[in-house]
């Protein structure tokens, strides 16, 4: 189990992943991992460093019993680089994605219910992106996501991050993208985190953090009191926690420097990043600190929790909120190249 504590502080203000489950069927990394019903659905990604060709295996995990299998469905689409959404309680809407010749826009969607892939189309006012791969998905409604990344071909990629609503219709199988008027840095692998803002009335931002050289956070989003009805997972206990440990460090304004591939999950007020491959250093660039990204104060506060243990360094892979703990699932390990058939929760000593 990997431990770290910070030097001179007391038992109780560590923080461990904890392996909970192990499955060579998880062993991958550039995957999507999202929690429906229960049951964490990872797609596709890729099942060894250097590979060209991306996973067409959809792997159900169940968290309660520790097992993963690997689901028959027909239709599944090799994707990695791609993100995923539930949708509506009943299907997995894939996003965008490279399929081992180009990025794709397209949605392509698992219904749980009869086990079946479809591929959704586009409405006839549908304006896509050119191509999309290690961008970010994030759900502001039932059956709205914000798309946010740098969108090209293979050849060709755009020198700033394009903003789309994507729209989603199950009754009709369609989809429809969007553009908003704005546009971000360059980014690429980064994370995006919707958060409330502090105040009488909060309302919503959507920060994207990492994927280029900037450490700053940026807004992608906002949206003002009462306009995003979508509810965050419950996870009191583990906020609790996530409170304790951020009270035992010493916050900051500057955030992870030139950070790509890591994780991110919300927390109540806080974003939780783990892993990621570093852009500012030549040579043992995967990394395996913890960053927490604190909305309690204003400004925001960045804690930065190290991590000793070597064998816990990852990129590529994802965690998941479910029942009040936080789910490490596959990445790369310290060489880049093998992925971790672990399942670990993060756990506080």
């Amino acid at each position: 189990m990997a431990v770290a504590v910070p030097p001179g502080r007391a038992a109780g203000s560590g923080w461990a992943w904890r392996p909970v489950a192990r499955d060579a069927l998880l062993a991958r990394a550039f995957h999507s991992c999202t929690e429906l019903r229960g049951r964490f659905y990872l797609v596709g990604g890729l099942l060894a460093g250097g590979a060209r060709e991306p996973s067409s295996d959809t792997v159900v995990f169940d968290p309660a019993r520790g097992q993963a299998v690997r689901l028959g469905a027909r239709g599944s689409p090799p994707r990695s680089h791609h993100d995923a959404a539930p949708v509506d309680g009943r299907w997995l809407c894939v996003v965008g994605g490279w399929d081992g010749s180009r990025r794709l826009a397209t949605v392509t969607a698992l219904d749980t219910e009869r086990g079946v892939w479809e591929a959704w189309t586009g409405t006839p006012g549908d304006c896509p992106p050119a191509g999309l791969s290690s961008h970010t998905c994030t759900r502001i409604s039932d059956r709205e996501l914000q798309v946010a990344g740098r969108e090209g071909g293979i050849h060709t990629q755009r020198r700033y991050g394009s903003i789309y609503t994507l729209r989603l219709d199950p009754s009709a199988r369609t989809y429809c993208y969007k553009q908003e008027g704005c546009h971000t840095a360059s980014r690429s692998g980064h994370c995006a985190a919707l958060l409330q803002t502090p105040g009488p009335h909060p309302g919503h931002q959507l920060l994207l953090f990492g994927g280029c050289n900037l450490a700053e956070p940026e807004v992608a989003g906002h949206w003002s009191h009462g306009k995003i009805k979508e509810e965050p997972p419950v996870a009191p206990h583990l906020m609790e926690q996530l409170a304790r440990l951020v009270s035992s460090g010493q916050g900051s304004q500057k955030g992870p420097h030139g950070l790509r591939h890591h994780s991110c999950s919300v927390v109540g007020p806080f974003a939780v990043l783990f892993g990621g491959e570093t852009l500012t250093r030549a040579r043992d660039t995967i990394c395996n600190d913890l960053y927490i990204y604190d909305t309690r104060t204003s400004p925001p506060l960045w804690f930065h929790f190290p991590c000793a243990d070597r064998g816990m360094k990852r990129m590529g892979h994802r965690t998941c909120l479910w029942n009040d703990q936080l789910y490490l699932v596959g990445g790369f390990g310290e060489d880049g190249r093998t992925a971790s058939p672990q399942v670990c929760i993060l756990d506080f000593i």
